[in-house]
């Protein structure tokens, strides 16, 4: 078997699971993914199969499209939805659309990025969200990231923290 399929990963799986759970399914050992999503997270995570793993460095490098929920008011000391609320503030938050529109303007562009240190990236062999989860400390350091477009896609008042 040889290509290129294109998986929904739900949160709660890593990569490496999603191609763990096909090379079992599909009993093939040549197959890799194309990049790494933090478990939380959903998205289309391309996974190449047999002589397609020659073309995983390529679509790696590709751009890529996100989309993300910011809720405003809480933080959490994960910096997402599944860490412990270590703030929030408890009064009406108004969200002025086209100040909010300006804020993230300011984004596009080459940006120098430090990534959280719950995420996917690796630091010394290992993911940053595993050293956290151990209370490690460590740097991650910055990099830059071209920022090409950022929309808005909704604006909700209502809270689902």
């Amino acid at each position: 078997m040889n290509g290129v399929i294109n998986i929904l990963k739900p949160p709660g799986m890593t990569s490496h699971d999603v191609v763990s759970f096909l090379r079992k399914r599909l009993n093939i050992k040549k197959i890799g993914h194309t990049g790494t999503l933090d478990p939380g997270a959903a998205g289309v995570l391309p996974i190449c199969i047999g002589k397609a793993t020659k073309i995983v460095d390529y679509i790696t490098a590709q751009d890529k499209t996100y989309i993300c929920e910011v809720t405003f008011g809480k933080v959490t000391d994960t910096f997402d939805k599944y860490g412990k609320v270590v703030d929030e503030f408890n009064g009406d938050i108004t969200i002025d659309y086209d100040k909010l529109k300006s804020v993230t303007q300011e984004f596009i562009g080459e940006i120098e990025q430090i990534p959280p240190t719950y995420s996917a990236i690796k630091v010394n062999g290992q993911r940053a969200y595993e050293l956290a989860r151990r209370g490690e400390n460590f740097e991650i350091p910055s990099r830059k990231v071209r920022i090409y477009a950022l929309d808005i896609l909704n604006v909700c008042k209502k809270v689902f923290f």
